[in-house]
């Protein structure tokens, strides 16, 4: 065990099935951080599992105790997971899966979805506390993978926390790319309105990267279209300032300088979280292909040709493109392909099931919401007995991060937890 910043520290590394059908054919480790306040008697009291947003990104790490943790700790052990696939969780690296078919590469990583990560999360409660309960946290798609716990396994669950992340049940991706262009391009305007100088920068360097090559530190081409998915940060507390303040220094004379190219080589992680890339759009899909949806229904939004008068961003969304753009991602380009035309995905909700729940919920859902929309979320409520749901304006998706013990106060309140 260790200790620091008035937090123990347990880690814990559990072997579980990649494939639960197969429980045999191939092991993989999960990693999970327990943390616990220092105080008294903390190591008693009951688990609340952190499941993380992504898909493809690991558990945050506790440096300090501070923000939701601070204050979750002063009623739960809290259990960091590292959903499989990430941080310390058997990551996969190219290297490994070139060494087996484009069959076997593809269906291995179409395991890391909501479903397996569910599985993973019941395989070590049974491990970590046999036939106890535990609770949940589920930040944005850890939301999607904590509404697939409520469809599959109830009885293993005394509480259940969502915030920005109620997913649509049963919504084809098309459906949900169209929602969420239309707010990406809100996010936009909103944006430019605050910072009217970004919106001459944001123009200028566009058109400087659609006349001349320019190279990334790490020797990625840096097109126009990869400039547009900084957008992707329009839709954090922080993010508008941030760009901001990226864009009012990019140039130094004519050349756009290291300093603004290293700081996009070092916000963008789609090439260091390459599950974000390859199963975002898998992470809607239930018995239908996705067939890249985002790339297909940009096509329906004209606003963002990166020609257009007037210069907008993209959101969270991820296209076939990146697979030669970012390097680091060539690998994975067959594979990913693969899985844009599969249309054999298990369901991931039971509606029927939602409707006759028994564990208490409590939800945030916020209004502006980027990246999960709100109007899918409300309908999903609809559908699950008991849901108390707290919407509001004052945050982003990130409020978790931001405001976190606002956040956590306001959906403890609600089930009781004090």
């Amino acid at each position: 065990m260790q200790t620091h910043s008035k937090m123990n520290i347990i880690n814990h590394h559990f072997s579980v099935p990649l494939d639960y059908s197969d429980p045999e054919l191939h092991k993989i480790n999960i990693f999970a951080r327990e943390v616990s306040s220092i105080k008294k008697g903390s190591s008693e009291l009951p688990i609340l599992v952190y499941l993380q947003g992504g898909p493809g990104y690991e558990s945050p790490r506790p440096i300090t105790n501070s923000g939701w943790l601070k204050y979750a700790l002063n009623y739960y052990r809290v259990l960091l997971l590292d959903q499989r696939g990430t941080g310390n969780s058997s990551p996969i690296y190219y290297k490994e899966l070139l060494q087996d078919s484009l069959d076997l590469s593809s269906y291995k990583v179409s395991q890391y979805r909501a479903d397996n990560i569910v599985r993973d999360a019941e395989e070590i409660r049974s491990k970590l506390i046999g036939n106890n309960k535990w609770s949940i946290l589920g930040q944005s798609f850890g939301g999607f993978c904590a509404t697939h716990y409520l469809s599959f396994y109830q009885d293993s669950l005394v509480r259940v926390f969502i915030t920005g992340g109620l997913p649509p049940l049963n919504a084809h991706s098309d459906q949900i790319y169209t929602r969420t262009y239309k707010r990406v391009l809100d996010k936009n305007n909103i944006f430019y309105k605050r910072f009217p100088e970004a919106k001459v920068n944001a123009k200028k360097i566009a058109n400087h990267l659609m006349t001349n090559k320019v190279l990334l530190p790490d020797g990625d081409l840096l097109t126009v279209e990869r400039f547009q998915q900084l957008g992707l940060q329009l839709g954090f507390s922080d993010g508008m300032a941030t760009l901001n303040y990226l864009f009012e220094n990019a140039f130094i004379g004519e050349k756009l300088s290291y300093s603004f190219l290293k700081s996009i080589m070092m916000i963008q992680s789609f090439d260091t979280n390459p599950f974000f890339t390859i199963l975002h759009e898998a992470c809607y899909a239930q018995n239908f292909s996705t067939n890249w949806s985002a790339q297909r229904i940009r096509e329906n939004f004209p606003q963002l040709k990166p020609n257009n008068k007037e210069f907008f961003f993209t959101g969270e969304m991820l296209y076939p493109w990146m697979m030669e753009s970012y390097n680091e991602l060539k690998p994975y380009k067959e594979i990913a392909q693969k899985l844009a035309v599969k249309d054999n995905w298990p369901t991931l909700y039971d509606k029927s099931v939602l409707e006759k729940n028994k564990v208490p919920v409590a939800a945030a859902v916020y209004t502006n919401d980027m990246y999960v929309d709100r109007e899918y979320s409300l309908e999903t409520a609809t559908h699950i007995k008991g849901i108390k749901i707290w919407e509001t304006k004052e945050m982003e998706h990130n409020g978790l991060r931001s405001e976190g013990e606002k956040v956590l106060k306001t959906l403890f309140k609600e089930l009781n937890v004090f």
